[in-house]
């Protein structure tokens, strides 16, 4: 396996807890994408573990705390209290005075205002495979998405099982969609709109600001299929 740094003590910290977990068949990726929900019609919200709110509705217990990423690096103006600890981990945050208990209400409050600041939604796995927080990133700080860019290691992120398809004949060219996209899937060429779907982890964020509604989510197939 690739052991490439980044060069960042913050960032290279993490990567070797991943790593450590992953020689030892502890987890088999470090985090999942998640879609907002606002991007999925309700026939689509099928699958729990694709939808946030359904997460934290079954959590017995959900605290809040500010991002660490964000708060290390300072890079940006997003929203800072937006991750999400469950249960057991939620509990021993809060008793610690790090993060404190809200309601779903809130925390659905919460999770709009990162929809609006163009967040992405990732699940964080404990080695036993339990989700025990969900945090909503920005790029610049994350080190979770920084980490996958930075080296290019895409089997530490669980992609959604979801994936953006755009409308070619409603698309009106622009642009909202390239500039929510932080995988860089979406770009303009000789002054029109392309989009790659290899490249896209399906969050869902493109379909979010789309004024034209040229854009759903739909169920990413199989990759043998």
């Amino acid at each position: 396996m690739n052991k490439e740094k980044c060069s960042d003590p913050f960032l290279d910290k993490r990567l070797a807890k991943y790593d450590e977990w992953l020689d030892k068949g502890q987890i088999s990726s470090s985090s999942k994408v998640i879609p907002v929900s606002e991007s999925l019609n309700t026939k689509q919200w099928v699958l729990p573990t694709e939808q946030v709110m359904e997460i934290l509705s079954n959590a017995n217990s959900v605290a809040v705390q500010d991002c660490e990423c964000r708060t290390h690096y300072k890079r940006c103006d997003n929203p800072l209290e937006t991750c999400f600890l469950l249960n057991k981990v939620g509990d021993k945050f809060v008793s610690k005075g790090m993060a404190r208990y809200v309601y779903l209400s809130e925390a659905t409050d919460i999770l709009r205002k990162a929809n609006v600041s163009g967040l992405i939604h990732l699940a964080l796995y404990m080695p036993d495979h339990e989700i025990f927080a969900l945090c909503s990133c920005c790029s610049c700080c994350c080190h979770e998405l920084q980490i996958v860019k930075l080296t290019e290691r895409k089997e530490l992120m669980v992609y959604s099982e979801y994936i953006a398809a755009t409308d070619s004949e409603t698309c009106i060219n622009c642009g909202e969609c390239i500039d929510r996209c932080i995988f860089d899937a979406r770009f303009f060429h000789d002054e029109k709109m392309e989009y790659n779907p290899e490249v896209c982890l399906g969050c869902g964020l493109c379909v979010t600001v789309c004024p034209a509604d040229a854009t759903t989510m739909i169920l990413r197939k199989p990759k043998n299929d």
